[in-house]
């Protein structure tokens, strides 16, 4: 029998609750818990361990992975303790947060395509290999995008939007700059690209009509606007029923001179803001992952994130 005072004591620290009340819901790795409430590695050992020591969770190995779950066995007055103190997550700040990257790490589960993309992009520098770059595969799966028409939103000088153009049916680059769009649409009439067209416009209210580009991408934009959940509500509205949008931006950091250097508006996002904006503006089947990380101070990381229209009713 667990001790009452002890389950208590335990339920009494809200880091404690904010575990329990995710534990409840899903068994997850201590890399996952990690994931989901940006804590250290160590803290959440500490206060798993107490937990399981308290006879509350237990674990399992899988690989070098350990999961913790609630105990299913727990007696009906652990249970009603339990219940009675996550009533309390409620006055914890960052519970909605973990609940929103809760959702996205579960969801990630079943994306093993991500996961094995992993694991080759960890292996791709540790041989060299003749003519084996990043570069060349770039250019070989350019090949492969569809006859699709694309919306790149704060598209800057062009160069994602040309990369594209040499396969799309049709790309649209937005920009605030006039500078910029002039630039662009000379490089466009030189190299004799007569699909790619740059317009001048806020990605917060592009001019392109509703429901009439197949992808819409945002790289490295969202950060420079001050409204960004606009940006993507307005993808949703220019997308065909089907479309995606990939969205390329900075993990929330804390490079305070961005704002002066950069003209930042953002210091970045973390995974659940963005997971929110896009449940928000109801896009499906959302997926953000970390997927670049640079090795320069200050370390900027690089958050990539998707997101399907569904079809319109």
């Amino acid at each position: 029998m667990i001790s009452t005072l002890k389950s208590l004591r335990i339920l009494a620290d809200p880091t404690r609750l904010r575990l329990i009340s995710l534990l409840k819901q899903e068994e997850l790795s201590v890399h996952e818990i990690q994931e989901i409430t940006h804590m250290g590695q160590s803290r959440i050992s500490t206060h798993l361990g107490l937990m399981q020591e308290a006879g509350l969770l237990e674990s399992r190995r899988d690989g070098k992975r350990i999961f913790y779950r609630l105990r299913p066995d727990l007696e009906a007055q652990t249970i009603q303790l339990l219940d009675l103190a996550l009533l309390g997550k409620a006055e914890i700040p960052e519970v909605p947060s973990d609940e929103t990257n809760l959702r996205r790490i579960t969801a990630r589960r079943q994306d093993q395509a991500k996961l094995h993309f992993d694991q080759v992009a960890g292996r791709f520098d540790r041989s060299y290999g003749p003519g084996r770059s990043w570069q060349a595969f770039g250019h070989l799966l350019l090949q492969i995008i569809p006859a699709i028409e694309v919306a790149d939103l704060g598209s800057g000088e062009g160069l994602l939007a040309e990369l594209l153009a040499l396969r799309a049916k049709r790309v649209i680059a937005i920009d605030n700059s006039p500078k910029m769009v002039e630039f662009g649409r000379r490089k466009a009439k030189a190299n004799q690209m007569p699909h790619l067209e740059f317009r001048l416009g806020d990605l917060t209210h592009p001019p392109i009509d509703p429901h009439s580009v197949d992808l819409v991408v945002l790289s490295q934009a969202l950060h420079h606007t001050p409204t960004p959940q606009k940006a993507i509500q307005s993808s949703h509205r220019i997308l065909r029923p089907g479309g995606r949008v990939l969205i390329l931006d900075l993990l929330k950091h804390d490079f305070e001179e961005a704002h002066q250097l950069y003209g930042d508006h953002w210091l970045g996002f973390n995974e659940s803001q963005l997971q929110t904006w896009l449940e928000e503006a109801r896009f499906l089947n959302i997926d953000i992952s970390r997927v670049a990380k640079e090795d320069e101070p200050p370390h900027f990381q690089t958050l990539l994130a998707t997101g399907c229209k569904g079809s319109e009713k």
